[in-house]
């Protein structure tokens, strides 16, 4: 018989500990977000009782932000959603939205900043049969490690001609002798060594962890020489005084390119990468990076598999993790029944992962495979693939369940 609903603890390295029958707050998200988390948690759902026969199960938990939480409490974020985040450790959100310019900032990133999920975690690897750019897609199997907390993201910045930007212009000129426009705006990039060693001490243990072959430290450090290329010098350090038997840099292999059984760690410039991800893909398999550069090629990589429709997002600090959709809230299709919860449901399965539940995240994962394989998909997917059948958000994932074995 079940037991009493529970909180998550912690053992050792910060790892879950999970009661069988756990609680995990949710935000269902603003525009499609309460299409796809009903689609959504009806998977997960579906999945644990057909694991675990009753002897498993979740007890969601809404919590408010964005648009609801602004009209139920006045604020965007209430500090209650942020307190539940932190007592129950695991949660999962579908987007939130930001005006571009003016307005409030971005929620995302404030639940990053403010609970230091200071790794944002997106795997990208192909799902047979859903169309791709690519001609070889199926040589897609990358993880990005986006440091999550400081860079331009870090929110540092004044509006042109206002007397907090006049300010620095002017300490830049006169203290620094740097030649800035007077009615410059002005934005500060921050990068310690401090977030960018523990965003690439995660992105190594995560290497070794699951016997992938290399890490390559993605940067600008041509160009912006003390902070990006910081990170790179950071990152080698970090490898060769941590992990010195267990990770080899790339230009210490042997001619015939051997590591031994070593993690290799690599590094690359940003605008090159960009074009070893179409051209080269399999060459690369962990991908740690700082915030803006992870942004966009996180974004990219989702292009080459199916779209952001397809593409999950795990943020996560020590002893921390919220998951959630990587798209925008499309709120064009609000309420239409229309949106792909694919990455919902593929974040849904990097939760069940992360809390040690792989009979679940393994049958969402095939069931989701043999949906799209059967040509049963949403309208993002039905209009590049011959012969599909297209079918609702909510019949999506009924297709999901009924094919769950």
């Amino acid at each position: 018989m079940a037991g009493e609903p529970g909180i998550i603890q912690l053992g050792p390295d910060n790892r879950p500990i999970v009661p069988d029958q756990v609680i995990i707050p949710f935000i269902e998200g603003d525009g499609v977000g309460p299409d796809i988390w009903k689609a959504s948690v009806a998977v997960f759902d579906a999945a644990v009782k057909k694991a675990y026969r009753g002897k498993r199960a979740v007890h969601w938990m809404e919590v408010l932000a964005g648009d609801k939480g602004h009209a139920r409490t006045g604020q965007w974020l209430p500090a209650e959603t942020l307190e539940s985040f932190k007592k129950y450790r695991v949660g999962i959100k579908g987007p939130l939205g930001t005006p571009i310019g003016g307005g409030i900032r971005s929620l995302n990133v404030a639940i990053r900043q403010k609970l230091d999920l200071y790794a944002c975690i997106r795997p990208v690897k192909y799902i047979p049969g859903v169309p791709s750019p690519l001609r070889e897609p199926e040589k897609v199997n990358m993880i990005v490690f986006r440091e999550n907390v400081e860079d331009l993201y870090a929110g540092i910045e004044w509006p042109a001609n206002t007397p907090e930007a006049v300010k620095v212009v002017e300490f830049l000129r006169k203290e620094m002798g740097q030649q800035v426009r007077m009615d410059s705006a002005i934005g500060i990039k921050p990068m310690s060594p401090f977030n960018s060693k523990r965003l690439i001490r995660m992105a190594i243990r995560w290497a070794l962890d699951r016997q992938y072959p290399s890490v390559t430290l993605v940067h600008k450090g041509n160009i912006l020489k003390f902070t990006e290329g910081a990170f790179r010098d950071w990152g080698y350090e970090l490898a060769r005084e941590e992990f010195p038997s267990q990770t080899i840099r790339e230009s210490e292999l042997p001619p015939d390119g051997n590591a031994g059984g070593k993690v290799v760690i690599k590094d690359r410039i940003t605008d090159a990468m960009f074009q070893q991800i179409l051209l080269r893909p399999d060459e690369y398999s962990v991908l740690a990076m700082p915030n803006l550069n992870g942004d966009y090629m996180s974004d990219a990589l989702a292009a080459e598999v199916g779209g952001l429709g397809m593409a999950p997002g795990a943020n996560i600090g020590d002893g921390l993790a919220v998951f959630e959709a990587t798209h925008g809230t499309a709120p064009k299709y609000a309420g239409k029944d229309a949106i792909n919860p694919g990455s919902v449901i593929l974040s849904g399965v990097l939760m069940f992962d992360y809390l040690g539940w792989k009979e679940v995240s393994g049958m969402i994962q095939t069931a989701l495979q043999k949906t799209i394989q059967d040509k049963i998909v949403t309208y993002d997917l039905a209009r590049q693939l011959k012969g599909a059948i297209e079918v609702k958000c909510s019949e999506f994932g009924r297709a999901i369940i009924e094919n769950m074995e």
